[in-house]
Parts: structure tokens; sequence; C-alpha cells
């Protein structure tokens, strides 16, 4: 049997896309925060005092992800937990003052780095790359959580402050 081009496989190339963007991150943004802990100060910066299984649908990231991500980011003082008022089962999540300038912070390293890792395209092929990996990440969503109907619509981003932010 001949050798299979992996060229032509997605989850080959997404992997590869995904180890750039490994390094690229420690080397550019940060090596204490990683890029889903940016996904959850992202999130508390657009919508402050979301529970966490809330934080983690909007970041994408499975229940004990998030909950890892969380108690990370706690304990490095970059967000507190406050109990819903209106359910105290529940905690709200709050960025802390120094969360607030850590986004600030890695949001300009993000577009900087986020610059060079799309380096090769132009601004057009950018926007068709958006396109494209968008719809294949939705798809992708569907297949992750079965028991909502597949979409076709493309979904809101909340912020994109520079062409391929990974958040």
């Amino acid at each position: 049997m001949a050798a299979v081009d992996l060229t032509t496989h997605p989850g080959h190339l997404a992997r590869r896309l995904q180890q750039a963007h490994y390094l690229l991150w420690n080397t550019m943004v940060s090596e204490e925060i990683t890029s889903p802990q940016f996904a959850v100060l992202n999130a508390l910066i657009a919508e402050p005092g979301l529970d966490q299984r809330t934080v983690g649908e909007r970041v994408g990231l499975d229940r004990s992800t998030i909950a890892e991500v969380i108690s990370r980011l706690s304990r490095r003082g970059l967000l507190d937990k406050v109990r819903d008022p209106q359910d105290g089962r529940r905690f709200l999540l709050r960025l802390t003052d120094e969360g607030t300038r850590t986004h600030r912070k890695l949001t300009v390293r993000t577009a900087r780095m986020n610059q060079v890792f799309l380096a090769p395209l132009s601004a057009e092929e950018q926007t068709v790359f958006f396109d494209l990996i968008q719809r294949v990440s939705d798809a992708a969503e569907g297949l992750r959580n079965p028991t909502e109907p597949p979409t076709t619509q493309h979904r809101t981003v909340l912020h994109r402050a520079t062409p391929g932010e990974n958040i």
C-alpha cells in the first residue's frame, strides 16, 4: 500500500497549524498565560459576570477543561468568583484589575503574533481563510454537540481585533 499524502488531510494540517500557533504564542505572547486562558479573559471582558458553564460554551472548552482554566486564573489573581445573588449554587466570574491589565497587555501581543502567523496570506486571502476555517469549525462544533441542529449560518464573533486572533 502506498503512503498517504498527509497534506490532503485537514486534521494533519490543523495539527501543524496548532503547533505553529503554540510556538508563536509561547514566544510572542506569553509563557505563563495559555491561549485558552486568554480566551476566558477575553470572554469576561466582553461579558463580565458570566458563570463558568457559560464561559466554557463561549470559548469552546468542555466542563473539566474550563474548570481547570478558571482555577488557574483564580490562583493567579486574574479573576474572582462571586456567588450569584439570584442562585446561590452558582458563581459569577469577574476579572480583577490585574486580570484586566493582563488582557490588555496580551491583546496587543496577540495582534502582533497574528500578523506573523498570517504573513504568508494577503488581506483578501486572510478573509477567505477565516470564512473557510470558521465554516469547518462550525461544522465540527455540530459534531461535538450532536443534539444541536447543524447550522449553516456564521456565529457572531464577539471580538476580532486582527485577522487570525486565536481566542
